[in-house]
C-alpha cells in the first residue's frame, strides 16, 4: 500500500503557481529566503515525516499513552520523532533569526506542516501546540515571562498547552470557575480544574507550560473577567520562580487520561490546579484581557485545525486511491465476459465519483487554508495601513470558514475512503478507519463547527460595517476578471449567479437581524455557513483550474505527461466541485430567504 503523504506536485503548485509565494522573498523580512530554501525546508519536512512520524502512526493508535498514577508512558517512537522535529528547528520556524528561528513565511510553515499532519497527527500535536503557545507569550507576556519560557519552548526543551475547558463549561468560557489569587511577589495562586487538555502531561520535554484561563477574585463578571496565566508543570528556581533552571514540581496534578475515538497518540488530560494551595501562575499581559490574548492562539489554531482536517482527509484519499488502482473486481464493457480479466475498481464510474469527491474536498481544503496563511503573510508584509486593515478584516471573516469547512468535509472524504475499500475499510487491518477516527475530532475542537457558524452569522459578516465581505468580493471579482482560459471561464459563469444570490441573502439577513426574525438564524446558521463556505471553496477551485489551464497551454516549456495528468486532474476536480457540490447550496439559500423556523420552533418536549 502506498506511503505517499502529498503528491510531489501539489505543494509547489499551490505555493508557487496559485499563491506566487516567491514574491514574499522581495520583502526584507524574508529576504534571506528564495524558492530553493523553501523547497529544501519542505524536503526536510517530508523526510522526517515519512521516516519518523509515519511508521508509528498506526502503532501509537493501538498503544495509547498510559498513566500509572505517577507518570505518563508512551511508545518510544513518539519521543524519537518529537526530538527529530525539535532538532530540525521547525518549532521556531516562523520566528525571527535573532531568536534562533528560521523566519519562514506562514504560508511555507503551513505547507510543511502538511507532511506531519498527513503522516501522524497525534505525535504532531505536541510541537504544534508548543508553537501556538509561544506565539501568545511572544505577543503578550512580560519580558520576564518571555525570558523564562520562550527560548526553551523554541528549542522544544519545554512544550506548551492551552487550558481553557472545564468539566462543567465547554465552549461557554464565561462559566469557568478556575481562580487566580494575587500574591505579594507578583505571582498568583491558581486553583481549579481543566479537562480535554491535549498534551497536558507527558515526558517528551523537561517542562510543560500551560496557558490557563482563570478569574481574579473581584474582577468583572463573565468573559470580561477572564485573565490568562502561564502555569508551568515545574517551577523555575530563581527570581520569583522565573528565569532559572527546572526546579520542584508545581501544584499541577494529572488526575487522569481520557480515551478518545481517534488522535489516540496525543495525551488528552484532566488537570487539577492548586489541590494543595500552592500552584504558581504568572499573569500574561493585563488582568481581564485573557480571552482576547487566547484568541490569538485560538484563531491561528483554527487555521491549523482546518488544514489538519484537510491533510488527514487527503491522506485517506491517497490511501484509497492506491487501493482502487490495485484492487480488481468486476468488468466493464466491452471486456465484460466471465472469461475476461477483472478490472481495477478505479475504472468503475461510482468509484471515480467517490475519488473525485475526496480530491475536491481535500485539495479544496488545502488551497483554502494556504490562502488563509498567505493572508497572514500579506498582512505582516503590508506597508499600506489601509490595505493591512482590510486584509485583517478578510482574514477575520474567513477564519470560521478556514476551521469549519475542511473539518466538515475532511471526515466526509475519509468516510468515502472507507467505502472505496469496502469490507477492508471497515477493519483495523487497514488504515482507512483510523483516518476517519482521527479526523472526527476536528469538527469538535477549537470551537465546534456550530459555534463557527454562529460566529460567522452574527459577528464576522457584519463587523466594521461589513468591511470583510467587501474585501472578499473585491478579491473574487479581481480573480474572475483575470480568467483567460476556457474551462475556468465556463466554471466562473456557473459561480457568478451564486455570488449575486449571496449578496441578496446577506442584504435580507442584515435587515432581519434588527427584528425578532434574527432568532431563526440561530437555527439556520449552518445553512449560512454551508452556502458561504461552498462559494468560497468554489472560488479556490477557480484559482486552481485557471493556473492549471495556463500551465497546460504554456508553449514556452515542455510539460511532462505526469504534470499534464496532474493539471488535468485539477481541472476535472474543479468541474466536479462546481457541477456537483455548488448547486446543493440552493437548499440553503431557500431556507435563508424564507426565514425557515423549523429548527427554532421545535420544542424540547417534542423530541
Amino acid at each position: 500500500m502506498s506511503t505517499t503523504l502529498i503528491h510531489d506536485f501539489e505543494l509547489p503548485f499551490q505555493l508557487y503557481n496559485v499563491l506566487d509565494a516567491e514574491q514574499l522573498c522581495e520583502h526584507p523580512k524574508f529576504a534571506e529566503h528564495n524558492r530553493q530554501t523553501f523547497d529544501a525546508t519542505l524536503e526536510t519536512a517530508k523526510k522526517i515525516a515519512t521516516e519518523l512520524f509515519l511508521p508509528h502512526n498506526h502503532i501509537a493508535d493501538q498503544n495509547e499513552p498510559q498513566f500509572d498514577g505517577q507518570r505518563v508512558s508512551m511508545i518510544k517512537d513518539v519521543k524519537i520523532a518529537f526530538d527529530a522535529f525539535r532538532e530540525s528547528g521547525f518549532i521556531a520556524g516562523r520566528y525571527p533569526l535573532s531568536v534562533g528561528g528560521m523566519q519562514l513565511p506562514e504560508t511555507v510553515m503551513t505547507a510543511l506542516s502538511g507532511y506531519f499532519m498527513a503522516a501522524n497527527p497525534s505525535t504532531t500535536a505536541y510541537p504544534f501546540l508548543t508553537s501556538a503557545a509561544i506565539n501568545v507569550l511572544s505577543h503578550f507576556a512580560s519580558d520576564a515571562i518571555k525570558d523564562a519560557f520562550v527560548p526553551r519552548m523554541l528549542t522544544g526543551e519545554f512544550t506548551g498547552t492551552m487550558a481553557l475547558t472545564e468539566p462543567h463549561a465547554g465552549s461557554s468560557l464565561t462559566d469557568i470557575r478556575t481562580t487566580a489569587t494575587p500574591q505579594d511577589d507578583g505571582s498568583y495562586r491558581i486553583k481549579g480544574n481543566k479537562i480535554y487538555i491535549s498534551g497536558g502531561d507527558h515526558e517528551l520535554s523537561d517542562n510543560i507550560v500551560h496557558l490557563v484561563l482563570a478569574k481574579i477574585p473581584g474582577g468583572p463578571s463573565g468573559v470580561k473577567g477572564i485573565s490568562l496565566f502561564a502555569v508551568p508543570k515545574y517551577r523555575l528556581t530563581k527570581d520569583n520562580g522565573l528565569r532559572g533552571s527546572v526546579g520542584p514540581r508545581n501544584d499541577v496534578q494529572l488526575t487522569g487520561l481520557l480515551h478518545k475515538l481517534g488522535y489516540r497518540g496525543t495525551t488528552s488530560t484532566v488537570l487539577s490546579f492548586g489541590d494543595n494551595g500552592d500552584c504558581h501562575g504568572y499573569l500574561i499581559g493585563e488582568p481581564h484581557f485573557g480571552l482576547r490574548y487566547m484568541f490569538k492562539m485560538m484563531n491561528e489554531a483554527r487555521i491549523a485545525v482546518g488544514f489538519g482536517a484537510a491533510m488527514i482527509g487527503y491522506r485517506g484519499y491517497q490511501y484509497s486511491l492506491a487501493y482502487a488502482k490495485d484492487r480488481t473486481q468486476g468488468r466493464i464493457a466491452p471486456l465484460n465476459q466471465p472469461e475476461d480479466p477483472a478490472t481495477a475498481i478505479i475504472n468503475h464510474g461510482d468509484v471515480k465519483r467517490m475519488l473525485l469527491a475526496q480530491k475536491a474536498y481535500t485539495e479544496g481544503g488545502i488551497s483554502l487554508c494556504l490562502y488563509g496563511s498567505h493572508l497572514i503573510d500579506r498582512i505582516n508584509t503590508c506597508k499600506d495601513e489601509t490595505l493591512k486593515n482590510e486584509l485583517s478584516e478578510l482574514l477575520d471573516l474567513l477564519t470560521p470558514v478556514l476551521k469549519a469547512w475542511p473539518s466538515e468535509y475532511g471526515p466526509k472524504a475519509n468516510d468515502l475512503g472507507i467505502q472505496i475499500l469496502g469490507g477492508a475499510g471497515y477493519t483495523r487491518e487497514y488504515f482507512a478507519e483510523q483516518f476517519w477516527r482521527d479526523n472526527r475530532l476536528n469538527p469538535i475542537h477549537e470551537g465546534t463547527n456550530g459555534i463557527q457558524a454562529l460566529d460567522l452569522a452574527f459577528r464576522k459578516l457584519w463587523q466594521n460595517n461589513g468591511l470583510g465581505i467587501q474585501v472578499l468580493q473585491r478579491e473574487i471579482t479581481h480573480d474572475l476578471a483575470s480568467i483567460d482560459t476556457p474551462e475556468a471561464a465556463k466554471l466562473a459563469a456557473k459561480l457568478t449567479p451564486y455570488l449575486g444570490q449571496l449578496q441578496q441573502v446577506l442584504l435580507q439577513l442584515s435587515q432581519e437581524l434588527r427584528t425578532h426574525k434574527a432568532l431563526a438564524l440561530t437555527g439556520n446558521a449552518q445553512a449560512l455557513m454551508t452556502m458561504f463556505a461552498t462559494i468560497v471553496v468554489s472560488w479556490m477551485w477557480l484559482r486552481q483550474v485557471s493556473k492549471a489551464e495556463q500551465l497546460l497551454g504554456n508553449k514556452s516549456s515542455e510539460v511532462s505527461l505526469e504534470k499534464r495528468n496532474f493539471y488535468q486532474g485539477k481541472i476535472q476536480a474543479a468541474k466536479y466541485y462546481i457541477d456537483w457540490e455548488l448547486p446543493l447550496i440552493q437548499r440553503d439559500i431557500e431556507l435563508l430567504t424564507q426565514t425557515n423556523t423549523v429548527c427554532t420552533d421545535m420544542q424540547p418536549d417534542w423530541f
